[in-house]
């Protein structure tokens, strides 16, 4: 049984941002640099020599894009949502919609959905094997704001609601209302100051990502960029079938 004298909760002092920073300088400064006993020398030389004999094997990397993106994002409990006609599908209490809805085949059936545990006012539903990018309702009280933050709200409207010894029925209108008050300004505040610590390092973290594959890259032929890569605002991102893809061998 955890006691208060030793909760981690109640001893945290390290913010997302700051622990990220510090492991990161761990994992790639000091780890990476010092002399391993089963290798004879750092992991760092040993990653630089294999790359030398070996390639950079651009075609074995997993690049962190939208196609990622779409096998990564959380789901719901089902992995679906159940498309209503006129308002498309319900994901944490909030309908999103898309053009994509409006076909008479697709309305009243279940369609797999992900959502972006960071901003609350987009979602994505897979419609005719594409992925299409779906709006909120009130999107612009929407847009930001977190999954962590939703649910806080959610349960402070329950919590007023049980005071009055009635239930309560979450809707996007009444989230999105209390959302834009003084009230829940305070009582998120210190959730909004998290989620942009982790947010930020997510953002560098990609950053990262993407210089190393483009300097990877830079060492193999170009490629053409395949169909449906492009990633505009609402455009669908076509999903590939394994059996149309070229098989590389292991080396």
């Amino acid at each position: 049984m955890i006691t208060k004298e030793v909760n981690p909760k109640n001893l945290a002092v390290w913010t997302f941002g700051a622990l990220d920073a510090r492991l990161r300088e761990w994992a790639y400064e000091v780890y990476d640099t010092l002399d391993h006993p089963a290798l004879g020398q750092s992991p760092r030389e040993a990653f630089l020599i294999a790359q030398t004999h070996s390639g950079a094997r651009v075609h074995r990397a997993i690049q962190a894009n939208q196609e990622f993106e779409m096998l990564t994002l959380p789901t719901t409990a089902r992995g679906a949502a159940r498309v209503m006609p006129g308002r498309g599908v319900r994901i944490n209490y909030i309908y999103y919609w898309c053009e994509a809805f409006r076909d008479p085949a697709v309305e009243g059936g279940p369609v797999p959905v992900r959502y972006d545990p960071y901003d609350a006012s987009r979602a994505y539903a897979y419609v005719r094997n594409y992925w299409h990018q779906c709006h909120s309702e009130h999107y612009l009280k929407f847009e930001r704001r977190t999954e962590k933050e939703l649910m806080i709200a959610a349960a402070e409207l329950r919590r007023r609601h049980q005071q009055h010894g009635r239930g309560l029925v979450i809707t996007a209108h009444r989230l999105a209302n209390f959302l834009s008050s003084v009230e829940a300004e305070e009582l998120i505040l210190q959730q909004r100051l998290r989620d942009a610590e982790a947010r930020r390092s997510r953002e560098q973290a990609n950053i990262g990502v993407g210089a190393l594959a483009a300097t990877a890259s830079s060492r193999e032929a170009p490629q053409e960029p395949s169909e449906g890569s492009d990633w505009n605002h609402c455009r669908s991102i076509r999903s590939y079938d394994p059996s149309e893809l070229e098989i590389y061998e292991e080396y």
